[in-house]
Formats: structure tokens, C-alpha cells, sequence
């Protein structure tokens, strides 16, 4: 089992921080999912067709986490939040990136909900997980750049176990270690809000339709939820 856990600092300066983790087993990345297939293909359809298009900056889900960004010294216009910058590429292109399948899953589901997606494959995960202030000494290898190791600036929000930094900006960019491929059998999804009360129908939903994807190319798949009232789980 591993834990995840919010760091009382981190849920003293954003109380509203929820946070839902779906944890797949037994996952079958190398079948056909024609689920997530068709998510992505919906969503490119909505956009073209006008009747859907992303959360920008100027949507209060996009907005909080510019002004969370800002608080702990990141730029959100150079450094974007994932399911900010994601839209920005729908908006430019008209296309998402085909990854894998369970990547595609969760960024559909990300950017249906406008609300920042990640996933961790945990044979790859070392000890519990903690959402904290960086302290400046961790490493963070970047996803896609196993030569690059970088150091998160003090102050800094990220994830981090035994081994160092998950995620850089609190959910900017994932680590190359913890990536999530077609081999990856055992991985724990996260989905995020930093206002529960206006958006916890939000992250609820995202994690249902998030948890159907991907059950039916997986042996078991669960939901936990994190906040400040509840800010340990084991999955």
C-alpha cells in the first residue's frame, strides 16, 4: 500500500484542496480501449463543432490555480497548470496527443472537467507520496528527459516519495520514473480542485467517468478522496 498525504502546510494555505485518486490493478495497456479512443474523438468533434471548448485562464476553475501558482513564486503563463495547457493545445490544434491509452483516459477526463490530471505508475513509486512545500534539495527528472535533473525551487508545491520529486508546480509536469506506459499494471490517477465546495460535483464526476474508462481493462479500480479534513490515504 501506498500513502498519500497532503502536508498540513500545504491544506492550511489552500483549504478548499480536494483531491481524488482512482487506483487501477491489473491494468491492460496493450488491448484495444476503444472508450478512451472515443473520448478523445468526442471531445475533438465538440471543439470543432463549437460546442465545447476548453477552460482557459478566464475560467475560475483555470484561474485559482494561476493565483496558487503566483503564491508559491511560479509564473502560470510560462509554467501552466497541465489541464491548462492541454486545452491551449486543443484550442491551437483542434487535436489531443494519442499517448497511451490510459494517458488518453485521463486527459480526456481532464479536460472534459477542466480540472489538472496526472497519474503515477507505482512499481515506480518508492514509499508514501507527499503533497509539500520543495525545501530545494529534491531531484526531479522531467517526463521525456531521463538525462535532466532538475531542482524544484524552495517553496515550491510538489509530490514527492523516498525518492524525490513526482511532479514539479504541484501538477505542471509529471517525472519520467513514475510515467504511466502501456506496461504500466498498477497506477494510481490523481484529479484536482483547490475549491471543493464549488467544484467537489465536478471532481466527483471526473472520477467516475475516469474510474469507467478504465475499468473495463483493469482487474480492480477504486476512488479515494483527499482534503484537509481527510488529508491521508492509503491505495
Amino acid at each position: 500500500m501506498t500513502v498519500f498525504r497532503i502536508h498540513p502546510d500545504v491544506a492550511d494555505a489552500f483549504p478548499g484542496t480536494r483531491i481524488a485518486l482512482v487506483t487501477a490493478t491489473g491494468l491492460r495497456g496493450r488491448e484495444p480501449w476503444p472508450e478512451a479512443t472515443a473520448a478523445l474523438a468526442h471531445l475533438e468533434r465538440d471543439a470543432a463543432d463549437g460546442v465545447w471548448q476548453p477552460a482557459d485562464e478566464s475560467d475560475p476553475r483555470i484561474e485559482a490555480w494561476h493565483t496558487a501558482y503566483r503564491s508559491f513564486g511560479t509564473n502560470p503563463r510560462r509554467i501552466r497548470p497541465s489541464v491548462d495547457a492541454l486545452g491551449r493545445r486543443v484550442a491551437k490544434k483542434g487535436a489531443l496527443p494519442r499517448i497511451n491509452p490510459a494517458v488518453d483516459s485521463y486527459n480526456a477526463v481532464s479536460l472534459r472537467h477542466g480540472l489538472p490530471a496526472g497519474a503515477f505508475d507505482r512499481a515506480h513509486v518508492s514509499g508514501d507520496v507527499d503533497i509539500r512545500y520543495a525545501d530545494g534539495s529534491e531531484r526531479f527528472t522531467p517526463l521525456g528527459e531521463p538525462d535532466t535533473v532538475e531542482n524544484p525551487k524552495p517553496g515550491e508545491i510538489i509530490y514527492a516519495d523516498a525518492h524525490g520529486v513526482l511532479t514539479r508546480h504541484w501538477n505542471h509536469r509529471d517525472a519520467h520514473r513514475t510515467r504511466v506506459t502501456e506496461d504500466s499494471t498498477q497506477v494510481t490517477f490523481v484529479l484536482e480542485t483547490l475549491h471543493a465546495h464549488r467544484d467537489g460535483h465536478l471532481i466527483e464526476a471526473a472520477a467516475k467517468e475516469l474510474q469507467a474508462l478504465l475499468l473495463p481493462h483493469a482487474d480492480h479500480c477504486t476512488v479515494r478522496y483527499l482534503d484537509p479534513a481527510g488529508p491521508d490515504a492509503a491505495v
